[in-house]
């Protein structure tokens, strides 16, 4: 049943249209900058994420694994990621926790990419012992924990799981037996302040927004039944933009005294270059992608994936000379604008974002005039 289960699913991501809850990324304008000071040349994509170095702010974020199919595509991410120093996530890997056979089509990442960093996944509920097999299985540089309730419960009766009680003290178990930084990942439907706290509290190093707007595993799992009851949840969940900024939020605005503030990976419907420049701009350390890179891959295979993310690395460059930024870490220095939807839901959640129309840093101009 689990394995026609993730077939399913990796079919129909690579069929289905987007949305239909929007991004929230057109409400989200940068103020231009006519004087850049900078030569294409100059800049550079090298970031940090989680103590390490990678050379572009992506994160080929999870997809797929525990079925035959998915081994090549695995095999063709791993590659991608091998190529340009991206780092990834494997899908779930409960299936091969739970039948060693089906382990192949996970550490065929390791083979393609034997040194790039590459995170285990599994569900948030998972036991902290097998948490430790998926860690070992691919030698992890981290484990990424779902959170996937509306996908569970929308799924056909039998299949999903519908115990979610417990799942924050087991986060907070696995944390502390982890011997890698745990990220705590939504799958498409968001992360709000509140749980935020929560999961920072609870010693995750990073936490993956996974707001909606991109693949909608609400819609997969209706079509997978053939259920119209589900429609009215289409629109579930939080922007990828709401999300991201309600997690910022939670990082910048105070509470959780003595913990660790955990890095943000902003995903769900990342769709160029230019959302991922937004993504970083508002706060995150990387942009997460999935779905842009199986349909790249089925249209195309792993060449066409690499294009897919090597055109996306040269939009972000494109947007940051625009900017007038060398490095990645700048643009959360230059301003920008909310705007639409997503500038109202943030004044009614008591989210100021005024203070990114206002900044005044990472202007060469401004610098110029200073000395």
């Amino acid at each position: 049943m689990r394995r026609k289960r993730k077939l399913d699913h990796l079919n129909l991501a690579r069929l289905m249209d987007d949305g239909p809850l929007p991004t929230g990324f057109a409400d989200i304008h940068f103020v231009p900058n006519c004087l850049p000071e900078l030569d294409f040349g100059e800049i550079s994509t090298v970031s940090s994420f989680l103590g390490r170095n990678v050379a572009v702010p992506f994160f080929i974020n999870a997809i797929s694994g525990g079925v035959a199919e998915a081994k090549e595509l695995n095999r063709a991410l791993a590659y991608a990621a091998c190529q340009t120093g991206i780092p990834m996530a494997v899908g779930s890997m409960t299936a091969a926790i739970e039948d060693r056979s089906l382990r192949h089509t996970f550490t065929v990442v390791r083979e393609e990419n034997p040194d790039g960093f590459v995170a285990a996944n599994l569900s948030a509920g998972a036991k902290p012992h097998h948490c430790l097999t998926a860690v070992e299985m691919l030698r992890a540089d981290a484990l990424q924990l779902h959170l996937n309730a509306p996908q569970e419960v929308m799924m056909r009766e039998g299949e999903g799981d519908l115990s979610f009680s417990g799942f924050l003290q087991n986060i907070m178990d696995v944390v502390e037996l982890s011997p890698v930084p745990v990220i705590v990942k939504e799958v498409g439907f968001g992360i709000a302040e509140e749980q935020a706290r929560l999961l920072q509290a609870a010693g995750a190093a990073a936490l993956d927004t996974g707001g909606g707007g991109g693949t909608n595993f609400i819609r997969i799992e209706s079509v997978r039944k053939s259920d119209t009851g589900a429609q009215p949840f289409f629109p579930w969940g939080l922007p990828a933009v709401v999300s991201l900024l309600e997690v910022v939020a939670c990082t910048t605005r105070g509470g959780n005294a003595g913990a660790a503030v955990p890095e943000i990976v902003a995903s769900g419907g990342v769709r160029s270059g230019l959302d991922a420049a937004k993504a970083l701009a508002l706060g995150a350390s990387l942009a997460g992608v999935a779905g842009p890179l199986v349909r790249s891959y089925y249209q195309g295979g792993r060449e066409a994936l690499l294009a897919c993310l090597q055109l996306w690395q040269h939009q972000l460059r494109q947007a940051m000379f625009m900017l007038g930024v060398s490095k990645p870490a700048l643009l959360k220095k230059r301003p920008l604008v909310v705007l639409g939807e997503t500038g109202n839901w943030l004044a009614l959640r008591g989210i100021d974002a005024r203070h990114l129309a206002r900044r005044r840093g990472g202007s060469a101009l401004l610098n110029f005039k200073n000395n």
